[in-house]
């Protein structure tokens, strides 16, 4: 497994811990910065995390900002992303064995390095349960993207 992992200056105080739980696990990654805790825009990361996920050149990422939402809505931007903020194992669990998800974004200023280390373990190491209802809604999301109206 290859993981792309990004940061903004607020989710730099993560990036030293989730690296470590990486390497820990044996999983190959590539930092995409952020590399100080000088002030970036949070979306120009989460594009080239997102984008590197959804062309299959990676197949997870990892986003930290302040809270994970910010880096999770912009990913979520990119077809073929399913990004999901969580700032617990049980989440991170949830996010993997129902919804697919193949982005993890966590909150520098609302997870501690501990447990962030530990989600990151979590969402790793944990499989999709397809086929069935779980395969059957991630599909639907899928084709959600495609959609060009709210009829």
């Amino acid at each position: 497994m290859k993981v792309a992992v990004g940061c903004d200056h607020a989710g730099f105080v993560l990036k030293k811990p989730v690296l470590d739980a990486l390497d820990e696990i044996g999983v190959e990654y590539k930092d995409f910065g952020s590399f100080s805790e000088d002030p970036v825009d949070y979306p120009d990361v989460a594009h080239q995390v997102a984008c590197a996920v959804a062309t299959g050149e990676y197949d997870r990422g990892i986003l930290m900002c302040g809270t994970g939402v910010g880096m999770s809505i912009a990913a979520n931007k990119i077809k073929g992303v399913r990004a999901a903020s969580c700032d617990n194992t049980v989440t991170a669990q949830f996010a993997r064995t129902h919804n697919d998800a193949n982005v993890l974004a966590m909150g520098g200023r609302t997870v501690g390095p501990v447990l962030a280390s530990t989600i990151v373990k979590e969402f790793m190491q944990t499989e999709f349960e397809s086929g069935g209802r779980h395969s059957r809604r991630v599909g639907k999301i899928a084709r959600l993207e495609s959609e060009q109206d709210c009829e």
